[in-house]
């Protein structure tokens, strides 16, 4: 245990946190996600649903801010128009940890390949549908430093 830090990251998960560099990606998946076949690096978060997981990791990881777009959802049917209850409860959560981002939608065959293609996979046993996300890790700036 730590101070300030939430108990669901483990020791793994705040590793591989620590390990991602400046444009990596983290996905943040439910359930029925074949997270185990997809992961280059699976991080288990059994017993937890998503939303908590999701406040965890962005209250100790920056959202890059180099980019347009840096969080993504899936879309319900791969439909980015279509959204249920939980991906606006995730809309909420970034809104609170990661203000002036905005949560992108996208169809189902992108949101797979990015998946596929992102620096860890944490498999939540959150049960709804389509309860996945995407995360672009940034920068934490240095402290400004002063001259005398």
């Amino acid at each position: 245990m730590l101070i300030g830090i939430p108990s669901l990251l483990g020791p793994q998960f705040l590793a591989t946190l620590r390990a991602m560099g400046h444009g990596d990606e983290i996905a943040i998946v439910d359930g029925n996600y074949p997270a185990e076949e997809q992961a280059r690096r699976l991080i288990r978060a059994d017993g937890h649903q998503i939303i908590p997981v999701l406040d965890a990791v962005l209250s100790v990881l920056p959202v890059d801010e180099a980019v347009p777009e840096a969080l993504f959802r899936a879309s319900v049917k791969g439909d980015p128009a279509l959204a249920d209850p939980v991906h606006r409860e995730m809309e909420a959560v970034c809104a609170r940890r990661a203000p002036g981002h905005k949560l992108v939608a996208l169809a189902g065959a992108d949101f797979y390949a990015r998946v596929k293609a992102a620096h860890a996979i944490v498999a939540t046993s959150e049960p709804r549908l389509f309860a996945n996300i995407i995360i672009r890790k940034g920068v934490i700036h240095p402290p400004e430093t002063k001259t005398t």
